[in-house]
C-alpha cells in the first residue's frame, strides 16, 4: 500500500473512531492511539508510523465492537489485531532505532 493509501485509510479509520465516541461511552478508549502523537494529517510522518497508528485504531475499534456486541467481532480477529499492533510496534522502534557508526 502507498503512503498516500495509508494516510486515506488512517483518516476513514479516525472517522470511524468518532462515531463510535458519539454513539457509545468510551472512556480513555483510544488513549493508546493519542499517546501516538499522530493523526492523519501528519504527512510528513513515515509510512510505517502510518501503519502502526492504523493497527492502533483498527485494535481499538475492535475492542469497542466487541464490548458493544460480543457477536459481532471474532475474538480472534481482535486477537489477531493486538498482535500486529505489536508486530508494528517492534518494526517501528527497529526503524528508528540509530544506526551505529564505526570509528577509525
Amino acid at each position: 500500500m502507498y503512503k498516500d493509501e495509508m494516510i486515506q485509510m488512517h483518516q476513514f479509520l479516525v472517522y470511524v473512531l468518532k462515531f463510535l465516541e458519539t454513539e457509545s461511552e468510551i472512556p480513555n478508549s483510544c488513549s493508546e492511539y493519542i499517546a501516538l502523537n499522530i493523526s492523519p494529517h501528519h504527512i510528513h510522518r513515515t509510512k510505517a508510523e502510518h501503519k502502526h497508528a492504523i493497527f492502533v485504531l483498527s485494535n481499538t475499534i475492535s475492542e469497542i465492537i466487541l464490548k458493544e456486541d460480543n457477536d459481532s467481532v471474532p475474538t480472534n480477529v481482535s486477537n489477531a489485531l493486538s498482535e500486529l499492533v505489536k508486530r508494528s510496534k517492534k518494526e517501528l522502534k527497529v526503524e528508528n532505532a540509530p544506526v551505529p557508526v564505526e570509528s577509525k
